[in-house]
Order: structure tokens, then C-alpha cells, then sequence
């Protein structure tokens, strides 16, 4: 596609009838969680098969009610003394960068987040005071919605607010929106994040080899100097299987990123039906163990609200 990102987050499929027309078929209905597909992500997905795991990641879908399944699974609301941060770690600190994502997953864990009250240019300085006084804090994880939905001059711009902040060494970025669009990586956002005093981690999000394209790949050759890494969530139909886990490793590796972390599913209310048992969640994993090396397997870890993650196995 020859198209800015910009245009690419406008032409998205954003209703029910969009995308029945798009995959000719009316599985699609309107839901709580607004549909929202880039075409780049919509061309991934094989409108043939009814079960394509790009597909179940975006279809809303109506699902049984599961007892322990909330608005707010992961309580970030408790753990954030000033507005657009939140400090569960010690060492590190997340601030919600951006309200917008530019793909709605219908397992988002933060879909129901109060983003408004929770902007981080607007409650800077409140921001900077609390991070100049919690001098053990090295390290700020730009989250939201998506940091990469910012401009890069408001994305330079934040970047300068943290490096100012003498005791912070890094910066963590984590996005889906690189993936579902590639042309979101400008060389602009490469000469920022590439001059940055500050060392710079990017964190994907990619669940299945086949959102890998061949744009994206290309594009991040120049972020090979940061630090690459991937989450994934184990996702019931989706990659609930421990070849298609290992597909994905090896598909990582290819583009230059290491698998990091196998998020369990965060029970957020209209995602039960992507829910795995644990027993079978360690059954796959034990099969991943054996069919990867080491460097390759991701850490499978739980969120349950808690100050840390916890290991699975």
C-alpha cells in the first residue's frame, strides 16, 4: 500500500457494515468495543476461512458470562498516584502516551480505561514531579491505547520530557500499531528514537506469524540497534497451539525480535471466549519447550492485578 500511516488509521474499517462488505459475509455486529481494522491487517486475514486467527482477533463476538471476568481485570486504576502513570515495579513506571489504538482487539484488557483523565501532556507536570522525587525509577514504558498512534513530533517531544529526568537510563515502548500498519515506522520515528540519549526498547505485539508482513519486516531492519522484543496473548482458536507458538518464535527471530513474554488472558469482560484453561495452557507450553531453544521461548505469565506478573511455569 502506498499510503502515509495517517491515511491508513482514517481508511480503517470502523463499523459492522464495513466489514461485512470488506469480507462478504455478516458475521460483524456493533458491540460495546468499537470495531477498528486497518486494511493493512484486513489483507492479512483469508476471507475463505471462517476460523482465520487474524479474523477471531477482531470479530465481536457474543459471549457467556464468566465468573471473575471485569471491567478492569488488571486494577491499573489502584497503582496510579498521578494521573497517566502508573507505578506498579519499583524500578519502572507506565505512562498511558496515548488513548487511541490503531486496531481494536476484542481482548483488549484496557477497552473500558479512563483515558480522558489520563493524558500525559496535560498532567505533566504533576508527572515530572512525582518521577524527580521516586529517584529509584529507571525506567518509563510508554503505553496506552498506543504511543505510535502520536505524532512524531509529540512522540520527540515526550521523549525530551524523560530525558530531562536525569535518573531515567530507559524507555520502553510498547505497540501493536508498528504491526498493523508498518508504514507507522517514518524515518523520522527511526532518527528519534535512534538519537535518543536514552536506551531504547520496543516491545510488539504479535500473536501469529501471520500478522508478520513482509513491510513490516523491512521497515524494522533500522531499529536494529534498540532492543527488539515481542508479547504475545495465548488466545483460545487463535494460537492456542504449540506449533503455531513455535512458527511464530522462529518467525521473530527471522525479523530480528526475541520472543519475551506469553501473556495468559487478562479476564476483561466480553473476552471469555478467548479464555484457555490453565491446564492446557502449561500442556502447550511444555510442548513449546521442547520443539524451541531456550532463547527463543517466551516467559508465560499471568496479570492479576497484583505490583508483578507472575510465571506460569
Amino acid at each position: 500500500m502506498n499510503k502515509t500511516w495517517n491515511e491508513s488509521v482514517r481508511n480503517s474499517l470502523k463499523s459492522a457494515n464495513q466489514c461485512n462488505v470488506y469480507f462478504g459475509h455478516k458475521r460483524f455486529h456493533e458491540a460495546n468495543f468499537p470495531i477498528k481494522v486497518p486494511l493493512e491487517f484486513a489483507e492479512r486475514i483469508d476471507k475463505s476461512n471462517p476460523l482465520d486467527p487474524l479474523l477471531l482477533q477482531i470479530l465481536p463476538k457474543e459471549t457467556e458470562t464468566i465468573k471473575g471476568f471485569l471491567d478492569s481485570p488488571v486494577l491499573d486504576e489502584q497503582y496510579s498516584p498521578v494521573k497517566g502513570l502508573i507505578h506498579k515495579y519499583p524500578s519502572r513506571v507506565l505512562l498511558i502516551s496515548s488513548s487511541v489504538c490503531a486496531i481494536h482487539c476484542q481482548y483488549c484488557f484496557r477497552q473500558n480505561f479512563d483515558y480522558e483523565s489520563h493524558d500525559i501532556l496535560k498532567n505533566w507536570d504533576d508527572i515530572e514531579s512525582y518521577l524527580s522525587k521516586n529517584k529509584e525509577v529507571n525506567e518509563v514504558i510508554l503505553s496506552g491505547g498506543d504511543p505510535l498512534t502520536l505524532s512524531d513530533k509529540k512522540i520527540s517531544k515526550i521523549l525530551k520530557k524523560i530525558e530531562s529526568i536525569s535518573h531515567i537510563k530507559t524507555l520502553r515502548i510498547h505497540t501493536r500499531t508498528a504491526v498493523v500498519i508498518p508504514s507507522r515506522i517514518t524515518q523520522e520515528l527511526i532518527e528519534i528514537l535512534n538519537i535518543t540519549k536514552l536506551k531504547v526498547v520496543i516491545v510488539f505485539h504479535i500473536n501469529h506469524a501471520q500478522e508478520i508482513s513482509d513491510e513490516f519486516v523491512k521497515n524494522i531492519q533500522a531499529l536494529r540497534g534498540l532492543t527488539l522484543l515481542n508479547q504475545s496473548v495465548l488466545l483460545k482458536d487463535v494460537n492456542d497451539n504449540a506449533k503455531v507458538l513455535a512458527d511464530l518464535s522462529y518467525k521473530l527471530f527471522e525479523s530480528s525480535i526475541l520472543p519475551y513474554y506469553l501473556h495468559l488472558l487478562d479476564k476483561v469482560s466480553g473476552a471469555e471466549r478467548f479464555l484457555i484453561s490453565d491446564k492446557k495452557a502449561k500442556e502447550i507450553y511444555k510442548l513449546l519447550q521442547k520443539s524451541i531453544p531456550g532463547y527463543l521461548l517466551p516467559r508465560m505469565v499471568r496479570d492479576e492485578g497484583g505490583e508483578s506478573k507472575n510465571l506460569v511455569l
